[in-house]
């Protein structure tokens, strides 16, 4: 997934940044993109112990302009939009093909430990609890700066595993989750697999960005954040769009790998 790595980045004088540091020495989840048209569905609560409900529908995406500029580039396969919807908080969206089954992606963004093997700059990820369609992760985001200096990031998350949905366009499966503690005031957002039934691979979001080759499955990410006020958004603008597209090439390549080339088109069958 898209971790919170995507912001632990060198800031105008990192040497002076310093992010608190949450009692519990775990793991964290990350980003989540889905096409506008695509909004998070609400979910039952969890009857889990100390679980908190799933993300709140964000707000719709404003008509023209009205909070501010939108900001939308696709580079090497990843199609990333940054909108702003507050004064310091933006929704950043993004999607890419995969040559994989719905099974095999999901498999990789539910490895929940085994992310920040792959997933740069993501230092840990540990699974705090787990239950039927839910998971708690401490997430630790860490990057280099100079003089031998890392920068951190942390936070919580808890994630709602969505059941396997079967669209007319496909099958789909989401993972939502929430930050609920953590260096940000929001963090919450939205994994989306989707993988187009045989004879209908083109979904309405897929645009001819993805050239003439409708991908197999869309592997799309959502998240709506907002830092600590002492924090303008605007100086993580460039570096979380950076930090998705390597998240969402690393998941794609992940899944690609751990799928035999001759189950690709079996892949496609839909009972």
């Amino acid at each position: 997934m898209i971790s919170i790595a995507a912001i632990a980045g060198p800031l105008p004088r990192p040497t002076l940044v310093k992010f608190r540091h949450l009692p519990l020495p775990r793991r964290h989840l990350g980003f989540s993109l889905l096409p506008s048209s695509s909004p998070l569905r609400s979910r039952p609560e969890t009857s889990i112990a100390g679980a908190s409900s799933p993300p709140d529908e964000p707000s719709p995406l404003p008509n023209g302009d009205q909070e501010g500029s939108e900001d939308e580039e696709i580079d090497d396969g990843v199609q990333v939009e940054l909108l702003k919807v507050g004064l310091n908080r933006r929704r950043v969206g993004a999607r890419i093909s995969v040559d994989a089954p719905l099974e095999a992606v999901w498999a990789v963004l539910t490895d929940y430990e085994g992310l920040a093997d792959f997933l740069p700059g993501l230092a840990v990820c540990q699974l705090l609890q787990k239950a039927e369609g839910f998971a708690r992760l401490y997430q630790v985001g860490q990057q280099d700066l100079a003089l031998g200096l890392k920068f951190e990031a942390k936070a919580i998350l808890d994630c709602y595993e969505k059941d396997l949905e079967i669209l007319p366009s496909g099958r789909r499966r989401d993972i939502e989750f929430k930050m609920i503690e953590g260096d940000f005031q929001t963090f919450d957002g939205v994994w989306s697999i989707l993988q187009a039934a045989t004879g209908d691979r083109r979904d309405e979001n897929v645009d001819v960005a993805f050239g003439e080759q409708e991908p197999s499955t869309l592997l799309s990410y959502m998240v709506e954040l907002e830092p600590k006020l002492w924090l303008p958004v605007r100086l993580l603008e460039g570096r979380i769009k950076r930090e998705i597209k390597v998240n969402l090439r690393s998941i794609r390549d992940r899944a690609q790998l751990l799928t035999p080339v001759d189950s690709l088109n079996n892949s496609n069958l839909i009972s």
